[in-house]
């Protein structure tokens, strides 16, 4: 049994202070993905390099305070590939990938687009070079478990106001459809959601308002996987007991030899 988790950080060190380093010493995961981590390389100290018996690889961005992903694993990794090719996002830090033999798994970070029109155009770019590097993923032949912040609510079933964020970037018919074209097309398989078909399942909320105690959220954090892999998923659970950012961890446990 493996068991994986990813998690939006807003920060590592923000998150570090908020007790999420603690948590995940706790969790007996095999690999962690993390996003946003915001550092470079100097930032981090030896506690964030490591986390017990997990050891931490990472993406950063050019740009300091910004983007950023990590993967930490328990085991060796055969390779790990940091960027997808791409000149534009891969100066932004936002893909790294692990090469387990059996199994890989990426942490990526698909752009927010809600800031500006030029960011939104930016995701847009963004979506046009990923698929068909997820393409490639697949015909690869590999088992893969692509984990992180993809930015995109797929169904309305994955954020509370859907009505009202018709035409705000994470809900966009062009951004859901690309999603769609992943599932159907591509062929990967939204993990959490085959196995919790229920609603108001949430892993980020505003912090405006009262939209964490009201439950007023999005579903912007997947695993998504290869058929094969996919299908030795167990169990799958969003974690809400604590908070360290302005999303919450996605914990997914799959049939597969850990070591």
């Amino acid at each position: 049994m493996i068991r994986i988790v990813t998690l939006n950080l807003n920060g590592i060190r923000s998150a570090s202070r908020k007790g999420w380093l603690d948590w995940i010493a706790t969790q007996d995961a095999d690999v962690v993905c993390v996003q946003e981590v915001k550092a470079q390389e100097a930032d981090l100290d030896e506690s964030m390099r490591r986390i017990g018996k997990l050891h931490g690889h990472f993406h950063f961005a050019q740009r300091k305070g910004y983007s950023g992903v990590g993967l930490y694993a328990r085991r060796r990794p055969k390779t790990v590939v940091s960027g997808f090719g791409n000149d534009e996002f891969d100066a932004e830090g936002r893909y790294v990938e692990a090469d387990f033999g059996p199994y890989t798994v990426v942490s990526m970070y698909l752009p927010s687009g809600s800031s500006s029109e030029e960011r939104l155009a930016a995701k847009f770019r963004f979506l046009d070079a990923f698929l068909p590097h997820l393409r490639e993923l697949v015909a690869s032949g590999r088992e893969v478990i692509v984990c992180g912040d993809l930015n995109i609510a797929h169904k309305e079933i994955d954020l509370k106001n859907w009505r009202s964020n018709r035409k705000n970037s994470g809900f966009l018919p062009e951004e859901r459809a690309w999603l769609s074209r992943v599932f159907d097309e591509v062929g990967f398989i939204d993990v959490f959601r085959t196995l919790d078909p229920n609603p108001e399942r949430y892993t980020w909320w505003s912090n405006r308002g009262q939209s964490w105690a009201k439950n007023v959220g999005w579903r912007l954090d997947y695993q998504i996987a290869t058929p094969g892999i996919a299908a030795k998923a167990k169990a799958a659970n969003i974690y809400t007991g604590q908070r360290f950012s302005d999303h919450a961890p996605v914990i997914v446990d799959y049939r597969v030899a850990a070591r």
